[in-house]
C-alpha cells in the first residue's frame, strides 16, 4: 500500500527540552488510515496532526472496541535515529486486536509507515538525557452503529509526543502501594490485551493511591488477591535469594516488550 504524504505548511513551535511533560505536546505530523469490510486496509496517510472526525454513534465511544502501543525514538550522539524493538510493539498489538476482533494489520507496512512518520518529525526527537519521542499506534472501531457487535470499520493512527520522564520526579525510586481493593483483570478477561478499558478500570485505584502520596500501585490477581501480577504501568521483576523472578504470562498481564528483554539478557 502507497503511503500518501501531505506537508503542514505551518509548522509548529517544538518546546524547550529542559520543560517537556510526558504526553502534552505533538509532533507536525500524524499517520493515518482506515479499514472497511470487503476492502481491507487503505488510504494510508501521513498528515498534519489535527483532530479527526467521527460520528457519535462510532462504537468505540459506546463498546470500547480500540487497542493502543507505545514505544519511543531516540537520538544517539552521533545523531541516529534508534527505535526499541518496535517489531515486537506490532506483534503485540496484532494479539490484542485478535483479543479485541478487531482485523490484523500488516506488521511489515506498520513499520514502514512508523519509520517515515519518525523521519519526517525527526527534528522533534529532543537529545537532552532522559528525554525521548514517544510513539502511540491506536486503532479503534468507527463504524457508526449501537447495536453490540464486532465493528466493520476501523481507523488506525499514529502520533508522536516529545517527553521527558513518565514520572514527575525522574528516575527516581517510586512509592508503591499493595492494591488489595480493586482488581485490574481475572483470568479470561482482557489483561493481556493492551486496550484502554483495562486502564480505565484502574483509574479509581490510581487516584486513591495518588491521594495516599503513592506514586504507582502494585496490583494482585484478580480471584484471591494473593498474588503479584504487575505495577500500573509496567511488568515487575523481584531479586530473591540471587534469583529474578517476575510473574508468568497467564492471561492477566501484559506481555511486556521490556519484561521480554530483560528475560533475555538475564539467560
Amino acid at each position: 500500500m502507497e503511503i500518501k504524504i501531505v506537508k503542514t505548511a505551518n509548522p509548529k513551535e517544538k518546546p524547550e527540552e529542559d520543560s517537556l511533560i510526558f504526553g502534552v505536546e505533538f509532533t507536525d505530523y500524524m499517520f493515518e488510515m482506515d479499514y472497511t469490510e470487503g476492502i481491507g486496509w487503505h488510504d494510508a496517510v501521513i498528515k498534519p496532526y489535527g483532530p479527526i472526525e467521527i460520528m457519535p454513534s462510532a462504537m468505540v465511544l459506546h463498546y470500547a472496541q480500540e487497542v493502543f502501543e507505545g514505544l519511543k525514538a531516540y537520538k544517539t550522539p552521533a545523531g541516529e535515529i534508534q527505535l526499541f524493538r518496535p517489531d515486537e510493539n506490532f506483534k503485540r498489538m496484532n494479539r490484542s486486536n485478535a483479543r479485541m476482533c478487531i482485523p490484523q494489520i500488516d506488521e511489515n507496512f506498520l513499520l514502514e509507515a512508523l519509520k517515515a512518520l519518525v523521519k519526517m518529525d525527526e527534528s522533534w526527537i529532543p537529545k537532552s538525557p532522559g528525554t525521548s519521542l514517544y510513539i502511540r499506534p491506536f486503532v479503534f472501531a468507527t463504524d457508526p452503529f449501537i447495536g453490540v457487535r464486532v465493528s466493520k470499520r476501523y481507523k488506525f493512527m499514529i502520533i508522536m509526543s516529545p517527553v521527558g520522564s513518565y514520572y514527575k520526579g525522574g528516575m527516581v525510586p517510586s512509592r508503591i502501594y499493595v492494591e488489595s481493593e480493586f482488581a485490574r483483570t481475572v483470568r479470561g478477561g482482557t489483561g493481556e490485551a493492551k486496550c484502554g478499558g483495562n486502564y480505565a478500570g484502574g483509574l479509581a485505584a490510581q487516584q486513591k493511591v495518588h491521594e495516599m502520596g503513592f506514586e504507582q500501585i502494585l496490583w494482585l490477581d484478580g480471584e484471591k488477591r494473593q498474588y503479584i501480577e504487575e505495577v500500573g504501568t509496567s511488568n515487575v521483576f523481584f531479586l530473591i535469594d540471587g534469583v529474578f523472578v517476575t510473574p508468568s504470562l497467564e492471561g492477566t498481564i501484559l506481555n511486556g516488550i521490556t519484561r521480554k528483554s530483560v528475560i533475555e539478557l538475564l539467560k
